[in-house]
Order: C-alpha cells, then sequence, then structure tokens
C-alpha cells in the first residue's frame, strides 16, 4: 500500500533567508496541480553575490512514498542574482491572475523582492506538458526564466538620506495587486504603483526602523506597519494626518538614565516588535513577536492596546510567523529552539464579534477581553536547526498519479534551516 509523502526537501547552495511558497497553479499550467509546489527562496551570504530561485517538484511521483527516491523532490528551475540578500520575497497574490495587468503572457507571473530596492520579477515557466521534462538532469534549457522587470528606490523624505535606505519587508494587496507597501529603516512606508513604477505615497511611519508591514484583508486603503520603537500602527491612505497605535511594547522595568542628548528617544527604549500578520479569516486579529521574543502576540483591532491571547510555546526567539489559508486557518510560529508550533486559535477568537467589514472604521467597539495565555500547540515539528523561515502553501488540490493512487488535498509548510527547506504536510 503506498502512502502519501508527508515530508518533502531541498537543499539549497547556500543558507536560506527570504521564502514564500506560489500562490497558486504555474500560468497555464492549471491541470497540472504538481505546478502549485513551487516556492520561491532567497540567500543569505555576507557579500555581494546572493542570488534568489524559484524551485519546483522534480515529479509529482515524489508525492507518494515509493521506490522514487532515486531524484531529489525538488530541482532549482531558475535563478537570479540579486546582490545584497533579499529581506523579503513574495509571489503575486492569487487574485492577480484575474487582473488585466497580468495578462501580457499567460506564461508568466511576478514576484517581488526587497533588499537595497523594490524590485519586481518576472517568472516564466516553460509551460510544457510533458510531465517528465526535467526528471533527472538539472533543468538548464526547460525555458524557466526569471528577469528583472523594475527596480524601485525612492527618494527619502528622511534628512541626510539622499537614496531609497535599506527596506526590510513589503505587503502585496491581495485587492489591488498593483499596489505594493514598503518598509524601511528610515522610518519610512511607501505605497507604489508597480503598474506605474511609482511611488504613490511616502510617510515617516515610525520613531525608529520599521520592520514589517501588512496590508488589512480586503482593503486598499489601511495597513498596519512594527517597528525597532515597539508600535504596532495603522494607517489609512484616506487620512494620514494621524496614525492610530494599536499596541506599544511595555516599557521595560530597568530605564537607563537619561543621556545628555534627549531627543534621541522621546521614549524609553523598548523591545522592538519583528513581524506583523493577519488572520486571513478574521482579519480583526493579527499576530506579532518582539525581538528576541519567545511568546507571541495576538492583538485584537477592537480593543488596542493590550493582546487578547498569548502564545507562549518556544523557549528560544522566534523568528517567523504565518497563517494559514484554511477555513480555520492554523498559525506556524517557529525560531531558534529548532521547533515549528502549530496553534489553532478558532475557539479562542470565533464568537468574540462578527467579523468587521473591511471599510469600517479601526476603532469598533468589542467587548473588554482578558488576556488569555495558550500553552498548547496542536502541532509541533523538530528541525535539525534553528528554523530562521517559513511560508504555507495555499489550498493544493488532490492528484491523481498514472499508477491510479491519489494525493489528499490540503496545506503544506515549508520551514527554512540552514541551507535546508523541509515541507511538510499539514
Amino acid at each position: 500500500m503506498m502512502t502519501q509523502t508527508t515530508m518533502l526537501q531541498y537543499e539549497a547552495p547556500w543558507p536560506v533567508h527570504s521564502l514564500d511558497w506560489c500562490k497558486s497553479s504555474a500560468p497555464g499550467q492549471q491541470l497540472r496541480p504538481r505546478s502549485a509546489f513551487r516556492f520561491g527562496v532567497g540567500s543569505f551570504t555576507e557579500n555581494y553575490q546572493n542570488q534568489i530561485a524559484v524551485v519546483g517538484l522534480q515529479d509529482e511521483r515524489v508525492l507518494v512514498e515509493d521506490d522514487f527516491t532515486d531524484y531529489p523532490d525538488f530541482v532549482t528551475l531558475c535563478e537570479a542574482y540579486h546582490g545584497y540578500p533579499a529581506t523579503s520575497l513574495q509571489w503575486q497574490p492569487a487574485s492577480a491572475q484575474n487582473h488585466a495587468w497580468s495578462q501580457k503572457s499567460t506564461a508568466t507571473e511576478l514576484l517581488a523582492t526587497t533588499g537595497d530596492a523594490l524590485r519586481v520579477w518576472e517568472y516564466s515557466g516553460d509551460g510544457s506538458t510533458n510531465s517528465s521534462s526535467y526528471v533527472g538532469r538539472p533543468p538548464i534549457s526547460s525555458g524557466h526564466s526569471l528577469t528583472m522587470k523594475t527596480a524601485l528606490s525612492g527618494q527619502s523624505k528622511v534628512q541626510n538620506q539622499s537614496a531609497g535606505a535599506p527596506l526590510t519587508n513589503f505587503s502585496w494587496n491581495e485587492k489591488a495587486p498593483n499596489l505594493i507597501v514598503t518598509a524601511s529603516i528610515d522610518t519610512t512606508c511607501t505605497v507604489w504603483n508597480i503598474d506605474t513604477s511609482t511611488a504613490m505615497t511616502q510617510l515617516i511611519a515610525h520613531d525608529r526602523e520599521v520592520y514589517d508591514v501588512a496590508w488589512l484583508p480586503g482593503s486598499t486603503d489601511i495597513f498596519v506597519s512594527v517597528g525597532a520603537d515597539g508600535s504596532l500602527r495603522a494607517f489609512d491612505l484616506r487620512s494620514l494626518e494621524h496614525s492610530t497605535i494599536l499596541y506599544e511594547t511595555p516599557a521595560p522595568k530597568s530605564v537607563p538614565p537619561p543621556t545628555a542628548n534627549p531627543s534621541a528617544s522621546a521614549r524609553p527604549p523598548t523591545s522592538p516588535l519583528l513581524r506583523i500578520a493577519f488572520n486571513p479569516s478574521d482579519s480583526n486579529y493579527m499576530s506579532t513577536f518582539h525581538m528576541d521574543g519567545s511568546d507571541v502576540q495576538i492583538l485584537d483591532m477592537r480593543s488596542p492596546g493590550q493582546p487578547v491571547i498569548e502564545l507562549r510555546g518556544h523557549h528560544a526567539p522566534i523568528n517567523a510567523l504565518g497563517w494559514g489559508s484554511a477555513e480555520r486557518p492554523l498559525l506556524a510560529t517557529a525560531g531558534d529552539d529548532c521547533q515549528v508550533l502549530l496553534w489553532d486559535l478558532a475557539n479562542y477568537t470565533q464568537g468574540a464579534a462578527s467579523p468587521r467589514s473591511a471599510g469600517s472604521r479601526l476603532n469598533s467597539p468589542r467587548p473588554d477581553a482578558k488576556k488569555r495565555v495558550v500553552t498548547e500547540p496542536v502541532m509541533a515539528y523538530t528541525a535539525p536547526s534553528q528554523i530562521t523561515n517559513l511560508a504555507w502553501s495555499p489550498q493544493i488540490q488532490s492528484m491523481t498519479m498514472n499508477s491510479g493512487y491519489s494525493t489528499a488535498s490540503g496545506e503544506w509548510l515549508a520551514i527554512a534551516s540552514g541551507k535546508t527547506i523541509k515541507a511538510l504536510k499539514v
């Protein structure tokens, strides 16, 4: 009896930093579900020789545990030179396939990276239906290519910064896939229109470096950001005069004496917030964590100021988190304790209030909720070394092999540790 593989592996030629699973089947290959088994990866080497690559499934037979072990599970389909390491890499949203601007060629998809600039890349697959097009040999001439379309680095609003400062992260708008918002160490966030290669607006978002940014699901106006000043803020492009502080990390108990230069920081130094991610099925809820922190804070936009849930399961600093796409999405967290933990928060968040429409205001009231501490993940996986990043696949439909065996549909979670990426069936 053959059983479905629950773990696939890819060995990169370099340490992996940025990672994202493609959001849909390859263009023109909707009938080949295995084309959904692709991810983009970026290297992290301390020089100007970094790479990004698109990795794909070698052969769908690796999804079924039989004697198909002669080949690696994944192969590099194409790669491109990136210079500085990509701080973030993301595929275009699945909604982009329905947009007119993406129809120039049905065989291309966009992906984007940040680093010293926002770069938009065009990935082209071979589109051939020969399922063994690259089994057992490197796909040097398989027709896969990755070409840079645009590189955007704006003038900085901040004094003494003439060229754009390094970008730490970005968020791609699902509803309007021509919009990308980037976060920078120069305290700014910039909204770009990648169709016209222009910066639509740039605003000073934080007192210090901005580390992550995310669009409110379903909105083209509201985004949130976190940064080194320890605050989580919401911005509305329709009224940029003010922002809403949704959460600030508590000030440290031992405050250092004031420095001779009081303008260095109006607020005592606190723990920076590194990542922000919305629950895709209820965008009232977002998850974040502190730099060097081992707990995850779940915040509710309707009761800002305090986390409504805190997840305590890691024993070392957390490096990455991400929500799945299922109706009951799991939150995955991963860190230096070599663990990836999966949390099911549906029982804690459902029924608190009806999901709010994206157009409504940020501060709709909700009953005051006491913070709940959750210490039991629903699943845990231990990797051989520290986990630096993770990425969820979309829901991948079942496949029937030539042998007649079918795989189960569902989601996969890719985790990066060192040079190894493991894809785990959830």
